[in-house]
């Protein structure tokens, strides 16, 4: 399919990346960088406990709210790889009512976002590929790569058929094994900076490139899995790829630095999209939690009994739902879903979208505003 120009140019040498092993490196950190480390930490710890205190240890909407979180983390991390999805198209993903490939490809990386956090306690490549799995079997025509090591090269440049110019060209296939066997290993350690391993970790695995493909969303998984794992981030999720999406080229400067021998950039922009995730993340939750404090308001007629009063605190992960999703999530009878979804369309909490007589699903138009707003102010840096 190549053209014998585009052959002639393509043919040559070629350098491919031979990365150091870095299961014993300690980083040493310069002491400004330690300070704004330890600042951007304590930043990661405070928004973890301020979700938990917003809401309180006990309210239901906790874990719903700590899922639209990872849901936000996930879509800002597949907006680094330009797949881009509005909030709506995603909750339509998650009940199977979307047609949008970017919304399935999205809600394919929050289930890898999700197994990272499941499989904390147990961060080896099991781990990893599992991710991966997770990820890339969601994405058409690549389902025989999900959960596996490639067998062939790859690189990061503009020519499909030659690594030739490419500004990164990943390690032969046969150095991939035992090159991740070394970062888990570094993973593993317990006497690095959570922060500082948590970047150098990615950026290692982004040099690794150890898949066909999805190695950035597997490598923003992996960070998360770490930060649950060192107990930095315990109850929720912080969306520190929103931080990354901010200034990409920055980003993506840092991971060819750390190519090039220098991991100071990568720990300065993992610091700095931790402050910028702790703050904006503030700023979402309360969003949201006004959004459900208004919603009990208009609820307050109804008697503590009605079923509608369950479904209202898992509005905030699923803003779009329908009578399936209330059966199987929450294990009601086709009635009360009915019942329930008929409550809170009265109170005007949700709207009935479709106009259909089948296949109807009601949305929390506020929610979805309030995530779109927050997706609008992260392009807009």
């Amino acid at each position: 399919m190549s053209s014998r120009a585009q052959v002639a140019a393509g043919s040559g040498p070629y350098r491919s990346t031979v990365p150091p092993r870095i299961a014993a490196y300690t980083p040493s950190l310069p002491s400004d960088l330690a300070a704004d480390v330890e600042e951007a930490s304590a930043a990661l710890a405070r928004f973890d406990s301020y979700t938990r205190a917003r809401l309180g240890t006990h309210s239901p909407a906790l874990g719903p709210m700590s899922a639209i979180l990872l849901r936000t983390e996930s879509a800002s991390s597949s907006q680094i790889e330009n797949l881009t999805v509005g909030a709506r198209q995603l909750a339509l993903a998650a009940i199977d009512q979307s047609s949008s490939d970017n919304a399935s490809t999205v809600a394919a990386n929050v289930r890898a976002m999700e197994a990272a956090l499941e499989l904390a306690d147990t961060l080896d490549e099991a781990a990893v590929l599992r991710m991966h799995e997770e990820l890339i079997s969601g994405q058409r025509g690549w389902e025989a790569q999900a959960g596996r090591y490639r067998d062939g090269l790859v690189w990061i440049g503009t020519s499909a058929i030659s690594p030739r110019g490419a500004s990164h060209v990943a390690p032969q296939a046969a150095l991939v094994p035992p090159l991740m066997d070394d970062l888990m290993r570094f993973v593993q350690r317990d006497d690095i900076a959570v922060l500082v391993q948590a970047a150098v970790a990615h950026a290692q695995l982004e040099t690794i490139h150890p898949f066909s493909d999805g190695n950035g969303r597997t490598g923003r998984a992996l960070v998360h899995a770490i930060l649950r794992a060192k107990r930095l981030m315990a109850h929720t999720t912080a969306p520190v790829s929103a931080g990354l999406l901010v200034d990409t080229q920055s980003y993506f400067e840092s991971l060819t630095a750390y190519r090039a021998g220098d991991a100071r950039p990568v720990v300065e922009q993992f610091a700095r999209a931790a402050r910028y995730a702790a703050t904006t993340g503030v700023r979402l939750v309360d969003g949201l939690a006004g959004e459900l404090d208004e919603a009990r308001e208009a609820l307050v007629g109804l008697r503590p009994q009605a079923v509608a009063w369950r479904v209202l605190p898992h509005l905030v992960a699923q803003p779009v739902i329908n009578a399936r999703y209330l059966a199987e999530r929450l294990g009601m009878t086709d009635t009360s879903a009915q019942r329930a979804l008929q409550q809170l369309q009265a109170a005007g909490v949700l709207e009935e979208r479709t106009g259909q007589r089948r296949n109807r699903v009601w949305q929390h138009s506020g929610i979805l505003r309030l995530l779109d707003a927050y997706a609008q102010e992260v392009r807009r840096g």
